[in-house]
């Protein structure tokens, strides 16, 4: 089976198309968590884990929150390894691409150390700086395609020598190179008419979507675009918008209630069965 397929799966158990992004700042967590650096990420995160855990069929975490707590960040990272539900899908959202010797390092860190089930990695150098996560047939290989930030229209929206934008090209080589069943792209919910033009020629191919919540995309254009009628393999990503809920005491059941209704505002679109 490959990751396509799996993916699949654990979005029809679930129930649910929904990716909690973990980007825990430690400046954001609420005083009502104590302890030190490390301590106070892995418990803030495991409270998130564990009240959004039936809502939602994957989690993402962003390396740059905790790369920028040093070592305790690592640390807690580490930790919260063992809080991840079975049933979920842990991407690691690293964005990493370099030469082959150096992207083959990346790939062991994200797949081995890790143990993650996908990747998010940059396509900029080319195919040789893929192909080693690729090597990882089981694992889920998400190419940034067109991204939700503004900066975005800077070089993916460029139009190439046949008149075609850029993330278009993207697409298609990424369609060209999954021939593991292992390779997704990512595709920013702030482009519903580009998202669904990209769904066009990668009917099949998993998308994962940032930019519902704090980036402000339109849920029910991006449902429709991403994931249709036919149900594509996709992810709705929110980050900010369900972790940080709230500042208080009740942070984690805010954040269960937010991821709540982004799995049932997602499943009325799709009137998921």
């Amino acid at each position: 089976m490959n990751f396509a397929e799996k993916l699949k799966n654990v979005i029809r158990e679930k129930g649910s198309y929904v990716c909690v992004g973990l980007d825990t700042d430690v400046k954001r967590i609420p005083e009502a968590v104590k302890g030190g650096i490390s301590e106070r990420i892995a418990a803030f995160n495991r409270a998130i884990i564990e009240t959004t855990a039936d809502y939602t069929c994957a989690y993402k975490c962003n390396m740059a929150f905790y790369e920028a707590a040093g070592k305790q960040g690592y640390e807690a990272l580490h930790e919260s390894l063992g809080f991840f539900p079975e049933d979920a899908l842990l991407i690691i959202d690293a964005k990493r691409g370099d030469i082959g010797n150096s992207s083959a390092q990346y790939a062991r860190s994200v797949f081995e150390i890790l143990g993650a089930g996908a990747v998010t990695v940059n396509p900029y150098m080319g195919y040789d700086s893929i192909e080693p996560f690729m090597e990882y047939e089981d694992k889920g290989i998400f190419v940034l395609c067109l991204t939700s930030n503004a900066g975005s229209a800077d070089f993916q929206k460029l139009n190439l020598a046949d008149g075609g934008p850029m993330y278009m090209e993207v697409a298609r080589k990424i369609t060209e190179w999954n021939t593991r069943g292992n390779m997704g792209m990512v595709v920013g919910a702030t482009h519903p008419e580009e998202l669904m033009s990209i769904r066009e020629i990668a009917p099949d191919i998993p998308i994962l979507i940032p930019g519902i919540g704090a980036q402000k995309g339109d849920l029910e254009k991006t449902v429709r675009a991403g994931i249709g009628k036919n149900r594509a393999p996709a992810l709705i990503n929110s980050s900010r918008g369900i972790i940080y809920a709230s500042s208080g005491e009740d942070f984690a059941e805010a954040a269960g209630r937010k991821c709540r209704e982004l799995r049932d505002g997602i499943n009325a679109v799709i009137n998921f069965k």
